[in-house]
């Protein structure tokens, strides 16, 4: 049986007291679950593997990159305890390059083709005025791709590679991103100071 969402934020609230953590996992649900739907996916599946995929991140940061313990691989064995699906297990896995675990599913390359790129549209919203992903475009994200010294943590050649992966143009790829964030830009505290929602629709992709 599928966990419920439910089941999954008190996960996330249970490991995680990071709100930027937790708005992090949020935003990767809001762009698996987008591209879930557009390729008529279980939508509800792909959501559940991008908000739970980083929830043991904090307890187990895994600085030394192990394969075998710490960040995800310790948090894919308390999941496994609790019964989540294997193919969830197996994509949030292959999130992290140091697995060693290939990405053979499309929910798996779509999870790690949003990671790194969720993180580097958040910052790119955060230095505007606003701080809301409203005015966020696909072509000042690669502009903030160039500064090596802005968001240095985000990896510019996982968001490359998984691109690639899924076989979809680099700005397409980005710009579908920040339309599933302006989506969910509440719960992501980036919809800016007294944003209208009734203009949103005109400014996805």
């Amino acid at each position: 049986m599928l966990p419920s969402r439910d089941d999954a934020l008190a996960l996330v609230h249970e490991y995680t007291a990071s709100d930027s953590l937790r708005k992090h996992m949020l935003a990767v649900e809001a762009a698996m679950r987008a591209y879930a739907e557009k390729n008529g996916d279980d939508v509800e599946r792909w959501g559940l593997a991008g908000l739970i995929h980083d929830f043991d991140y904090e307890r187990f940061p895994n600085d030394a990159h192990s394969a075998t313990e710490e960040h995800p691989a310790e948090g894919v064995r308390i999941l496994r305890e609790r019964g989540w699906p294997d193919d969830i297990l197996e994509a949030i896995l292959g999130h992290a390059q140091y697995s060693g675990v290939p990405r053979v599913t499309s929910m798996a390359k779509t999870l790690f083709a949003v990671d790194e790129l969720t993180g580097l549209i958040t910052a790119t919203a955060l230095v505007r005025p606003t701080r809301s992903v409203h005015e966020v475009e696909a072509r000042s994200v690669r502009k903030k791709m160039k500064d090596k010294a802005f968001a240095r943590g985000v990896s510019r050649d996982d968001v490359i590679q998984g691109a690639e992966a899924l076989g979809v143009d680099l700005d397409e790829h980005i710009a579908f991103v920040i339309g599933a964030m302006q989506r969910s830009a509440d719960s992501l505290g980036l919809a800016g100071p007294g944003f209208d929602m009734t203009l949103a629709p005109t400014l996805q992709p």
